[in-house]
């Protein structure tokens, strides 16, 4: 059967909820793990979603590893290191900073050598070779000679307080250029900081460590390029608006329906109308069998989790309230007192849903992992079969960040705190 045969036959409507559940189930959030996480899951995860975005941010676990347990639960954190490492991942500019799989490196190389000057990285890295150029190309012949460097063996000569990427002593921001320009890749990290070196040495030992499977060198015109990652921005996300397609790569401008004309014609995406939503969704050809499930009512949401403010799932505040009816921003950069609910607030997803948003921070040394305020969206029912999966959630997750002990500040419902921390009681929490 061709696609274009395949596609005639896709169904053409769906639910929102069917569309939320299909939406999951490619993000891989539609159900529990059903195995404990081995460390081919993590580079599952990461192929699967085809981007997982990095900050820095520690008052839980940082973001990119909270995403991968989202979806695998209690794993081992130093498997994401190592498969940098080992070179199955690498860095690089995507939705934003984010690690990747060898299999899509001829992609994004073929994008950054194609120039990005709408992107702020993109021009921090021209500004800095047009004003530093000579001193860019020492520490090059300097890191080709003594081999790979961080950012830290570099002395701070300015006098200025370091902080944010505005911070950067000198050295940081043109090893940053140089990496955003592709002359240096992250080799490894070491306590989460970058270790830069020399971008062919490190593609070499990929090749030489099985990423050889993948034709590293290979180069995409830009129209093979914007398919390829339309395609895939689709892929990841199960169904998507045409509008929300092109933020996931950050590939530019809004697309619009007739945009995707040709690949509905060519069986490659199916268009589907979805209810209560003003434009129509898209579906991956290869999620055909997702769709048809979706729309028999055969998905089943079951998985329980917190999100990370930087997982794919909501970092799109347009399709998280269309998806979810859910409002969400992120208000770690907001100013505290315009804070609403708090500075890295956690999206709660229960079955299907976005229920709560939970502010939180995990005392490592003392074993701790602290709710400041748990606020339950409106409709959400504080009843008691309610607070044992939340108390289920918050357990889980803390006792993998090595704070067993969990302590409940407030909830909004005020109520709900009561329910919640007898749960958390009976469980030893």
């Amino acid at each position: 059967m061709t696609r274009a045969c395949v596609n005639a036959v896709a169904p053409r409507r769906i639910g929102a909820q069917q569309a939320r559940h299909l939406h999951l189930a490619a993000q891989g959030l539609l159900t529990r793990p059903r195995r404990r996480a081995r460390k081919s899951d993590v580079l599952a995860a990461i192929e699967r979603m085809r981007v997982l975005q990095i900050d820095t941010i520690h008052v839980v676990a940082r973001s990119p590893y909270l995403v991968l347990f989202s979806r695998l639960g209690a794993y081992a954190p130093h498997w994401l290191d190592e498969l940098l490492a080992q070179g199955a991942i690498f860095e690089a500019w995507a939705h934003e900073a984010c690690f990747l799989s060898y299999a899509d490196f001829a992609l994004h190389r073929s994008r950054d050598l194609s120039g990005r000057a709408d992107r702020w990285w993109a021009q921090h890295a021209q500004r800095m070779r047009e004003e530093h150029g000579a001193a860019m190309e020492d520490l090059l012949a300097h890191i080709r000679e003594n081999g790979p460097v961080k950012a830290a063996q570099f002395a701070r000569d300015d006098g200025v307080k370091g902080g944010g990427w505005w911070g950067w002593k000198k050295e940081k921001r043109w090893l940053e250029a140089l990496f955003a320009q592709g002359e240096l890749m992250i080799v490894r990290r070491e306590n989460f900081h970058r270790v830069y070196d020399i971008g062919e040495r490190v593609l070499a030992a990929a090749k030489a460590r099985g990423a050889a499977a993948h034709d590293l060198d290979a180069r995409l015109h830009a129209d093979a390029a914007q398919r390829a990652f339309t395609l895939g921005a689709v892929r990841a996300l199960g169904i998507a608006q045409a509008r929300w397609i092109n933020d996931y790569f950050r590939m530019g401008p809004r697309l619009k329906d007739r945009d995707l004309d040709t690949l509905v014609e060519a069986g490659e995406l199916v268009r589907v109308d979805v209810e209560g939503w003003k434009a129509p969704g898209y579906v991956h050809a290869e999620h055909r069998d997702l769709l048809a499930s979706a729309a028999a009512n055969r998905l089943r949401a079951t998985h329980c989790t917190l999100l990370s403010p930087f997982d794919p799932v909501v970092w799109d505040r347009e399709r998280a309230a269309t998806m979810f009816g859910f409002d969400y921003r992120i208000e770690c950069y907001t100013p505290a007192p315009k804070r609403r609910y708090g500075y890295y607030v956690l999206p709660v997803l229960y079955r299907g849903r976005l229920v709560g948003r939970l502010d939180a921070k995990a005392h490592r040394a003392e074993g701790l992992f602290e709710v400041k305020a748990l606020f339950l969206e409106s409709g959400v029912e504080p009843t008691s079969a309610f607070a044992d999966v939340m108390a289920d959630v918050l357990l889980e997750c803390a006792h993998w960040h090595g704070t067993p002990q969990v302590h409940v500040n407030r909830t909004d419902p005020q109520r709900f705190r009561r329910e919640l921390q007898e749960s958390l009681r009976r469980r030893g929490g």
